[in-house]
């Protein structure tokens, strides 16, 4: 999931990935450094040219360029993708670069950036700060399910799971037509090695890296392929290493109720919260509010039905931090008051324009245009990505008979976001198998210190999630106790700002263990 400036959970729409290959996985080779490995060296040599960033309303000292990486790196004549990249020069004296990731998965890095950078502009003291489009996200060829994408019904497998289980292989079928040969190739594993060769495009010997929610999954992997290409590491927000896909949403289920709850006993402080007063009726009354909406859809802004599944997803993601509960409270109330989904479908948006992308059999993927991103685009990679990561596929049989079970421990979780986060489980089944390296192998990392961030009151990765990859990653982590609230510290906790900044800019390690406090408790 996205840190503070924007976050992304499953959306209704979803889409599917293929398994990566993997080569080069835990040497830290560069090109040309072994005869009998692909040769690199066209892809490590390049340099970026920047440029002002196209488009209206994009900072004037944003620059933006692309690097180019293998579609399959072990056939790096196959054909190539480009990926977006964009930066903040560094203001003082440069000793290199840090590359930003703000989560997802299916986050584009370079519209966060134009709208949050200012956040990192202490960093530019020493450094360029770099942020991305990853592979299948925003304009680095970007993924999508089209319009016939499996919508996240939880009522429809309740009814015929079978069939919806045959429904989701077709929207499959659907998704790998509709993404183009990119789809196969996406995944943390080949993510990670993008990051090498942009490490060496913007002319650094190491990568310095700070990465949020799903970014931490992203970083660790990295640090397991290239150990000996670490610079200053900081995780913010630290995703799992080991959970398989049920657990992990299990675990966002509860995050989320928690956070509703809290929202709504925030809510109902003011005369204006739709639920009303009462936090034990507002409760029951978001429930129903999502069972009518499921039972009788009201139009969205684009003409669709707008189930109470929408809803589920848009209220998940506005809850991720308390900033944005004044405008989530406003939506509701025009949802509630006027049947007005405009606000509400706000949050759930995730790309620029309903458009879609042709199936193409073209295996060089140059920047789209920000215009032609798909609609579905951050939901489509986010599965992707998930299911390109997670090496568990149980057979349809295992699934339906495993269901009534799973659903009554989802449900237990969150009457209201537990069923939304089951059905999205179930859409990795009938893709290929994903990685295992990252559950088998990133482990004992052999790299300078790295600094994990963990926030106690975090909805989305629980501080459990920090201290145990922490143990995976071994000698290597140094965990920062964020006692606080919210998804990821940086954005929210000035503390967590101050320690991160000063690692990255002079190597300023905290103790393991060592703390910060409440955020309202600081000055």
């Amino acid at each position: 999931m996205l840190a503070h400036l924007s976050t992304l959970p499953t959306l209704r729409r979803c889409a599917v990935a293929g398994a990566v290959g993997l080569v080069l996985l835990g040497t830290g080779l560069t090109a040309g450094e072994d005869s009998a490995e692909p040769d690199l060296s066209r892809f490590y040599q390049q340099k970026v040219s920047w440029a002002k960033c196209p488009g209206e309303g994009m900072p004037k000292d944003l620059q933006c360029g692309k690097v180019t990486v293998p579609l399959d790196y072990s056939h790096p004549r196959a054909g190539t993708l480009d990926l977006a990249l964009a930066r903040y020069r560094a203001t003082g004296d440069k000793r290199g670069s840090v590359l930003l990731n703000f989560g997802g998965p299916g986050g584009a890095g370079v519209p966060e950036f134009a709208t949050g950078g200012k956040d990192f502009m202490e960093l530019t003291d020493g450094y360029d700060i770099v942020t991305f489009d990853p592979r299948g996200v925003g304009r680095s060829s970007p993924v999508s399910c089209g319009d016939a994408a499996m919508q996240n019904d939880s009522t429809e497998i309740d009814r015929d799971p079978q069939s919806v289980l045959e429904d989701f292989k077709k929207a499959a079928d659907t998704c790998a037509r509709n993404s183009g040969p990119v789809l196969p190739h996406i995944g943390t594993v080949n993510a990670s090695r993008d990051m090498d060769v942009m490490r060496a495009a913007v002319g650094d010997k190491k990568l310095n890296y700070l990465g949020f929610s799903y970014g931490t999954r992203l970083g660790a992997v990295y640090a397991a392929q290239f150990p000996d290409k670490v610079g200053r590491f900081v995780l913010d927000g630290v995703d799992t290493l080991t959970e398989p896909l049920t657990e992990q949403e299990l675990v966002g289920a509860q995050g989320q109720q928690k956070a509703l709850e809290e929202f709504v006993n925030w809510c109902v402080k003011d005369i204006g919260c739709p639920f009303g007063q009462d936090a034990r009726e507002a409760r029951k009354n978001v429930v129903r509010l999502v069972d009518s909406l499921d039972a009788d859809p009201v139009p969205s802004a684009f003409g669709e039905p707008f189930t109470g599944q929408d809803l589920v997803g848009a209220i998940g993601q506005a809850l991720y931090s308390k900033d944005l509960w004044p405008t989530l409270e406003r939506a509701l109330a025009s949802l509630v008051n006027d049947g007005d989904t405009h606000a509400i479908e706000a949050f759930a948006m995730g790309g620029a324009s309903p458009s879609m992308r042709d199936e193409t059999e073209d295996p060089d993927g140059g920047l789209v245009d920000e215009q032609d991103i798909p609609l579905d685009n951050l939901s489509a990679a986010l599965m992707a990505i998930n299911c390109a990561d997670d090496p568990d596929r149980p057979s349809g049989k295992q699934i339906i008979g495993g269901l009534d079970r799973l659903r009554a421990r989802y449900e237990e979780a969150s009457p209201v976001f537990g069923p939304y986060r089951l059905t999205g489980v179930l859409l990795c089944y009938g893709r290929p198998k994903g990685t295992d390296f990252i559950r088998d192998e990133v482990k004992d990392v052999d790299t300078p210190k790295m600094l994990l961030v963990g926030t106690r009151g975090d909805p989305a990765t629980p501080y459990r999630w920090t201290e145990e990859t922490a143990k995976r990653l071994g000698s290597s982590a140094v965990i920062l106790d964020n006692k606080g609230s919210g998804h990821t510290g940086y954005a929210s906790s000035k503390c967590v700002h101050r320690k991160v900044d000063a690692f990255l800019l002079y190597g300023t390690l905290p103790p393991d263990g060592s703390s910060c406090g409440p955020e309202d408790d600081r000055a």
